[in-house]
């Protein structure tokens, strides 16, 4: 299901969190994300395409964390994807959808599970409806104010943190 990985210096990966963001466009929100995911250890960043890596625009906020941190290429048509997602679960893998839908629960009522993929959608667009059935759980931020809608690189740095400050209460309740 993947077609590429990379990662060139020594891995900083800690956790089990593996970030879907194939459906992202932009460089800027690409490399934000990468950068987000080596400073709290996720595991993998799933793009559509390992040429962002080269992008001047990615480059500038990534500030070279690509290369310590997995990076995977999964194509972002919705026959990859699909099979992607279908071979995360038969990993073990539950399917975290961000998006606000019907069923979303709340991000601060929701208990991730260790190995969880957080599926990130396209600016703007959101995941794209043929691909949110295959979410196991949808997830979402409140919001109170009239604008209903985070950047994706801020939503998914949200969430990564909600992710990683639970795994680190469960690390210290069994170390206690």
């Amino acid at each position: 299901a993947v077609v590429s990985t990379q990662s060139t210096g020594e891995r900083s990966s800690h956790g089990e969190l593996v970030v879907f963001a194939s459906f992202v466009d932009k460089p800027t929100n690409l490399g934000g994300l990468s950068r987000t995911c080596e400073i709290f250890g996720v595991r993998s960043l799933v793009l559509s395409s390992m040429e962002i890596l080269n992008n001047k625009e990615f480059k500038s906020l990534s500030l070279t964390s690509e290369k310590w941190l997995e990076v995977a290429e999964v194509a972002r048509d919705i026959a990859t994807v699909t099979n992607y997602l279908h071979h995360m679960k038969a990993q073990g893998y539950t399917i975290v959808g961000v998006e606000q839908a019907t069923n979303s629960v709340p991000l601060q009522d929701y208990r991730f599970p260790a190995r969880s993929v957080l599926v990130l959608g396209r600016e703007k667009d959101g995941v794209p409806p043929a691909v949110l059935h295959l979410m196991d759980v949808c997830v979402e931020i409140p919001q109170t104010g009239i604008i209903r809608s985070l950047n994706v690189h801020v939503t998914g740095s949200i969430v990564i943190w909600e992710y990683t400050k639970q795994m680190l209460a469960s690390r210290q309740k069994e170390g206690a």
